[in-house]
């Protein structure tokens, strides 16, 4: 009990920080709105439109704040937190002149909108040095155990401890299909953070059954089997829990409003994005005289083909050799040009003509080549659960994982949408969209001569 005291009282300090800054932040922009409304309102807003224009600034600032996690203390460091409350602060920003330009129907000087958003920035970057020091002050690295089951699964967790400050492995437990939970159960004293990977799943449930009598946490890495029970339905006409398993069939009103910010935002991309995607094709048209698009044969929706447009990023017949392959670190087949529009995302611009058409939507499993899928099914047939909605333009395997992520991997995180279909998720993945852009790590090549991302077999003893 004393243990779980002193964690809600460290949670509750850390949370009364972050409480103050975000009102800190609020009273920044109260005192902008304020020199707007009197600057250029004569006759004033009224106090209602007033707390109105207020509380959607709170609104819309707390969910950017939320969905680029600009509050994870521990997991990442200075930088990328300072850099997630400054997109967040933007975002609710921007949105903030937009409505507030719509409202009036005149426009205003930016300059106080500036000052804003550099005190607000100020205001983060302060908040990120002390709030990381106090968080470690607070919460000294847990020691941690680790359960696995073959070199393989371990290798998927060296991510995982590479980026967490939180705990520090102290133990590496390798696992046999015939242990029980009396085998391992004495590695649990002294120990503040369990780990399990690759475990097989009697040994798992025991563990994680243990450890919430323990009281300790447990970080566990999921199997496919696991991802698809969160898709399941419950059925409460029995006298015992029964769950449901089927493919994922989203409702008439979800598909519409789907199509609908398809459609939209497709339009809405392709007419302001227009010069730029312009520009893009004359750089590569100029550079080699080749074509400035590219098509090539993808699956969506239930293994449909079609034919996504692209801008050019590699050199013309780059695949010659009729070998599908993905792009390696260093790649010789990307032009400079490619290098360029690669690394901005440029080169997916396009794609918005895809998804007018209706063979992609904004946020789904990226669409894979017949071939390249293919060879994953080969030896992981659970590849193609994928295929249950259609392809898209973004998703969670594209923002939280890298183009060089594993295919079991990948798989993992497009079912975790796949089985979690909602606007309110699809709205959240398209603003977290924006947070990748600028982050290198997320276009990060395969590894040189590797024809596709790994896969490693025994990760399916999973």
């Amino acid at each position: 009990m004393k243990s779980r005291f002193n964690s809600y009282t460290k949670n509750s300090i850390l949370r009364i920080g972050k409480f103050i800054q975000i009102l800190l932040i609020i009273a920044v922009y109260v005192g902008c709105l304020y020199f707007y409304n009197t600057e250029y309102n004569q006759n004033g807003v009224g106090k209602t439109r007033f707390m109105i224009f207020v509380a959607l600034y709170t609104a819309v600032l707390c969910f950017s704040l939320r969905t680029y996690r600009a509050y994870d203390l521990g997991f990442h460091d200075v930088s990328m937190l300072i850099y997630s409350q400054t997109l967040a602060i933007l975002v609710a920003g921007v949105a903030f002149y937009i409505v507030f330009v719509v409202a009036n129907s005149t426009l205003f000087t930016p300059v106080p909108l500036l000052v804003m958003l550099i005190l607000q920035v100020l205001l983060s970057c302060v908040w990120s040095v002390i709030g990381n020091k106090l968080f470690f002050r607070l919460n000294k690295p847990k020691k941690a155990v680790v359960f696995y089951s073959g070199n393989l699964s371990l290798l998927r967790l060296q991510d995982v401890i590479k980026n967490d400050k939180t705990f520090t492995v102290t133990n590496y437990i390798e696992v046999k299909k015939e242990y029980e939970l009396s085998d391992v159960k004495q590695f649990f004293e002294n120990c503040g953070l369990v780990i399990t990977t690759g475990v097989p799943l009697h040994l798992r449930n025991d563990i994680l059954e243990c450890c919430l009598s323990e009281s300790i946490p447990c970080y566990t890495v999921p199997t496919i089997g696991d991802i698809v029970m969160q898709g399941a339905k419950h059925l409460d006409s029995f006298s015992v829990p029964v769950f449901q398993v089927s493919r994922a069939e989203p409702n008439v009103e979800y598909a519409f409003i789907k199509r609908a910010l398809d459609i939209v935002i497709s339009l809405v991309g392709i007419i302001v994005l227009s010069p730029v995607m312009i520009i893009t094709a004359l750089a590569i048209r100029l550079y080699d005289k080749g074509p400035a698009f590219y098509k090539q044969v993808r699956l969506t929706k239930n293994g449909k083909k079609f034919k996504i447009l692209k801008f050019r990023s590699m050199r013309v017949n780059a695949e010659s050799d009729g070998v599908a392959r993905l792009a390696t670190d260093n790649d010789d087949r990307i032009t400079p040009v490619g290098k360029i529009i690669r690394a901005c995302r440029l080169d997916e611009l396009p794609q918005l003509f895809n998804i007018l058409k209706g063979d992609m939507t904004i946020v789904g499993p990226r669409p894979e080549r017949p071939e390249i899928a293919a060879q994953y099914e080969e030896d992981l047939p659970e590849f193609a659960l994928r295929l249950q909605v259609k392809a898209g333009l973004t998703g969670l395997a594209q923002i939280y994982g890298r183009y060089n992520t594993e295919p079991y991997d990948k798989l993992q995180m497009d079912l975790m949408y796949v089985n979690n279909m909602s606007f309110s998720q699809d709205l959240k993945l398209i603003f977290a969209t924006i947070k990748i852009l600028f982050i290198k790590e997320s276009t990060q090549g395969t590894a040189e001569g590797q024809i596709t991302a790994a896969f490693k077999k025994e990760e399916k003893i999973n």
